[in-house]
Order: C-alpha cells, then sequence, then structure tokens
C-alpha cells in the first residue's frame, strides 16, 4: 500500500497542533499555580501584618 503524501502531511500538522495544544494546557496550569501561590503567600503577610480588631 502506497501512503499519501497528503495523509503524511495531515499526521504531521495532527501532531504539530497536539504537541502546541498539549504545552499551551501545560503552560497555563503552571501560570495559574504560580498566581494562586503568589496570591496566597500574600493573604498570609498581609493577614499575619494586619492588627486584630476587638
Amino acid at each position: 500500500m502506497v501512503e499519501s503524501p497528503f495523509l503524511s502531511i495531515l499526521a504531521l500538522i495532527a501532531v504539530v497542533l497536539l504537541v502546541a495544544v498539549t504545552g499551551g494546557i501545560g503552560y497555563l496550569t503552571l501560570a495559574d499555580w504560580r498566581d494562586r501561590r503568589r496570591r496566597d503567600e500574600e493573604k498570609r503577610t498581609t493577614r499575619s501584618t494586619t492588627p486584630k480588631r476587638r
């Protein structure tokens, strides 16, 4: 069976898109995790430096 060059190009494009989407999801997950850590750290420092009301 002879492979069509069109199918080879289509498979290559599919793999490239899969890698790009997976990388994008990984980047967004990492950015969200980093931002959440930063927000939690700010809350902790704000809470510890704010005087408590009576």
